[in-house]
């Protein structure tokens, strides 16, 4: 018998997944969310108060690091219970039958903005989250890059610079370490595997609403003192900064436990949710750098959660266990810091290379060049990435014999980048290139990643290291390889995915006006900056030597283009969704994945009308005999039935 999952029964719908639209212990919305945040925040701050007020203060302000985190921990609470998540929950302790209403069934645009559990809505949910973070951060660079003009006249001042530094770093590697993983992983891999659904659908919509307070909490810090230990938030610095420290500990942690529903659901759903057919060897590459991804922020992320545990033990209930002089160690801060730190960096750079391979033979017309080279090269870069933390230790005093085993390991977490970059050329060599937008985009990010890795070999060598760290050539290097790369992919995903996600077409023209301004701007901006920084101009200091002034000028200059590329970016995409929304054509890529058969774009409530069988792997786009991906039912414009599965 066939289920109306848009009707519901008195206690609920017969099936589907629970949502929140119905009538809860609370209406589910964000305004309902933020009040109620708001309150658990003055009660955990009062509460703080009331346990602990003999505790000493925080330094200038006058309040009490207890009372703080006790807010900021109700606020949480508070935050979700407004959201309706916990409804379900609480309501089955009370021995109610909760309702099972679906609110992504409800059309219109509000349903962007309630706590639901189909995995595209919370894509796009976290589409849009990502955009506002970034474009956050990139304020704060533009104001960092403001305050260099000059050498001596100065826009901020000492304190407040450090406080746009911290905030600009913290920001982009703390809310951008889902980047790709958040929008295109959780709305992208189970239309890959020919899956209808995710394996914890109540963990991945937590995962996003756990970034909109963690960036509120995160934001406040300018406005509390800010910190400026800056995003590495070094002991013992870190101890005894104001409350805007506090600000950094719960938004990274809010962060980290969004990476952790992430993963943990990402990973279940590809190994246990793979449609018939769907071996390992017909996995996409996209699928397997998730998986890899995934595995990575498993095992290093409670990592940084237990240090930040730690860190405000030491700030809250006065502990000494990264404090010196009472017989703690600020080398265990660092080891924990970096024990995740150096592993987020491929946290960013894994789906991003996945994302490249994936877009790559699509538009080369060819299959992917050494797939099982490129599937081990992303496990082999998840497993090296685990070695190779304590590079950012040379410096810090450190067992000197400990350096070389670090350099090794630095330098051979090369080998399996290399094999990814060269399965790139390999594709591309001999192709007959399609020169689209989102192609231009995968390009760029080769081009830029070779500056990236080609400076990293220099930086993980001990002698150069200790000559350029803390220098702008570092910064360069990594901007080079993060925003290069990971972001470029990003921009390149969105202009690929659009017409499935929204099913309308953006406009190429517009889209490679974006490109190239923001390609050219991007070099002009970073690659000077490698100068800047063997000339010895320092990192998160605001006055630098007179003779670099034109330098730094020149970058503050670019980085103003860049901006205006990006604002470029943000003002034609919207008016492309909102205004001119040109429908877009069924696969217009002429891609064979299995995310491009669905019965309609946007893709339908449950993704397939049938469980699809799949049939051969997704590349192959040179044998014009090859059998299509999977055999899917799909009802095409004229409601007629169809077979289909992106046949070469």
């Amino acid at each position: 018998m066939a289920i109306d999952f848009s009707k519901e029964t008195e206690s609920g719908s017969s099936s589907g997944t629970p949502g929140t639209s119905g009538k809860g212990i609370f209406s589910p919305s964000i305004i309902t969310g933020a009040v109620a945040g708001g309150i658990g925040y003055l009660f955990g701050h009062w509460m703080g108060n009331a346990i602990a007020g003999g505790y000493p203060q925080v330094i200038g302000s006058g309040q009490n690091d207890v009372a703080i985190c006790l807010g900021y921990a109700f606020a949480v609470v508070g935050w979700f219970a407004g959201l309706g998540a916990l409804n379900y929950p609480i309501k089955k302790m009370l021995g109610y039958e909760p309702d099972f209403s679906e609110p992504e069934l409800k059309p219109g645009w509000t349903k962007y903005f309630q706590y639901t559990q189909d995995h595209k809505i919370v894509g796009i949910q976290y589409l849009f989250g990502m955009l506002v973070y970034f474009f956050t951060a990139g304020l704060l660079a533009l104001a960092i890059r403001t305050e260099l003009l000059s050498p001596t006249h100065h826009i901020w001042g000492p304190s407040t610079y450090l406080e746009i530094v911290g905030e600009h770093g913290t920001m982009m590697m703390m809310m951008m370490t889902s980047v790709v993983l958040g929008p295109f992983g959780n709305f992208m891999i189970p239309l890959m595997i020919g899956s209808k659904k995710v394996a914890f659908p109540r963990l991945e919509a937590a995962s996003f609403w756990f970034t909109p307070i963690s960036y509120v909490i995160l934001l406040s810090a300018l406005w509390q003192g800010g910190f400026q230990s800056g995003w590495t938030s070094y002991a013992p610095l870190s101890i005894q900064q104001g409350v805007g420290q506090d600000a950094y500990i719960f938004g990274f942690g809010l962060q980290g436990l969004s990476m952790v529903c992430a993963s943990t659901n990402i990973v279940a759903t590809i190994i246990n949710y793979r449609a018939p057919g769907m071996t390992w060897n017909r996995l996409n590459i996209m699928g397997w750098s998730m998986l890899s991804l995934g595995f990575t922020m498993i095992l290093s992320v409670p990592v940084l959660i237990d240090g930040l545990y730690v860190l405000t033990l030491d700030r809250t209930a006065q502990t000494s266990m990264l404090y010196g002089p009472h017989g703690g160690s600020s080398f265990l801060w660092e080891n924990l810091f970096w024990f995740f730190g150096h592993p987020e960096v491929y946290l960013l750079a894994i789906p991003g290379f996945g994302m490249v391979a994936e877009i790559i033979p699509v538009f080369a017309r060819k299959p992917i060049f050494g797939y099982k080279t490129s599937a081990a090269g992303m496990i082999g870069l998840a497993v090296l990435s685990f070695f190779v933390w304590q590079h950012h230790l040379f410096q810090s005093g450190m067992n000197p014999d400990m350096r070389p085993l670090f350099m090794l390991t630095t330098e051979l977490i090369s080998i399996p980048t290399g094999f990814i970059y060269l399965v790139g050329m390999g594709t591309l060599w001999k192709a007959r290139i399609r020169l689209t937008v989102p192609m231009l985009f995968m390009l760029g990010v080769y081009f830029n990643f070779l500056f990236g890795g080609l400076t990293g070999v220099y930086v993980s060598d001990v002698p150069i290291n200790v000559t350029v760290h803390g220098s702008f050539f570092v910064m360069a290097h990594f901007h080079y390889t993060i925003m290069g790369g990971v972001i470029f992919a990003f921009f390149g995903a969105i202009y690929y995915y659009t017409p499935l996600v929204t099913g309308f077409q953006l406009n190429q023209k517009w889209g490679k006006i974006h490109f190239w301004s923001m390609m050219i701007s991007f070099n002009s901006t970073f690659l000077p900056l490698f100068a800047v920084g063997l000339l010895g101009q320092p990192r998160r200091v605001f006055e630098y030597a007179q003779r670099l002034q034109t330098l730094n000028d020149w970058v503050s200059i670019s980085s103003y283009v860049l901006g205006l590329s990006l604002t470029f970016f943000v003002v034609t995409f919207l008016w492309q969704l909102v205004v001119t929304r040109t429908p877009a054509v069924r696969n217009p890529w002429g891609s064979r994945s299995l995310e491009w058969h669905v019965d309609s774009y946007p893709p339908p409530q449950h993704n397939f009308k049938t469980v699809p069988v799949v049939m051969a792997g997704p590349y192959e786009y040179a044998d014009l005999d090859a059998l299509p991906m999977a055999d899917i039912v799909v009802e095409n414009a004229d409601k007629d039935v169809v077979r289909t599965g992106g046949k070469a």
